[in-house]
């Protein structure tokens, strides 16, 4: 295998109502080049991995949440885990949006193994988003 990234990349697709809508949340607001398309998808380069919105209105929906430090939290969803910096900046990038927060960005178990950076939010068609950071990566995974 030649070439491979340092990490291998993800590929996810998940079901949007809209893809214009879609278009204007990853592309505009997250800043996601666009791949290729068709009248019923659009592949995004989501900060080096592949994520495709697949029109499918009938598979949009809110869907379950669990309980995590006193918020409610969606059982499917996905993200990234970027640098401090990156978080800092995609945070101010989506409040000035005017994004839909289910959590609102900010560090939990602070001063605690796995201390992070954390924010949830929702794309148009309702799919769930989080957005991490560590101030040590070797954190990652840390245990309580």
């Amino acid at each position: 295998m030649t070439n491979q990234p340092a990490r291998p990349r993800f590929h996810l697709a998940f079901p949007v109502h809209d893809l214009e809508s879609a278009r204007r949340f990853y592309a505009g607001t997250l800043g996601c080049e666009t791949g290729r398309e068709s009248d019923h998808w659009i592949d995004f380069d989501f900060y080096g991995h592949q994520v495709v919105a697949h029109l499918s209105p009938e598979e949009c929906g809110r869907g379950e949440t669990n309980p995590v430090d006193g918020k409610a939290i969606p059982v499917r969803h996905f993200g990234l885990i970027l640098d401090w910096t990156d978080w800092e900046e995609l945070s101010e990038r989506l409040k000035r949006a005017g994004a839909d927060f289910l959590v609102d960005p900010h560090v939990r178990f602070q001063d605690q193994p796995g201390e992070q950076a954390t924010m949830f939010v929702r794309d148009p068609s309702g799919n769930a988003l989080e957005f991490k950071a560590f101030r040590d990566e070797g954190q990652i995974f840390a245990r309580d």
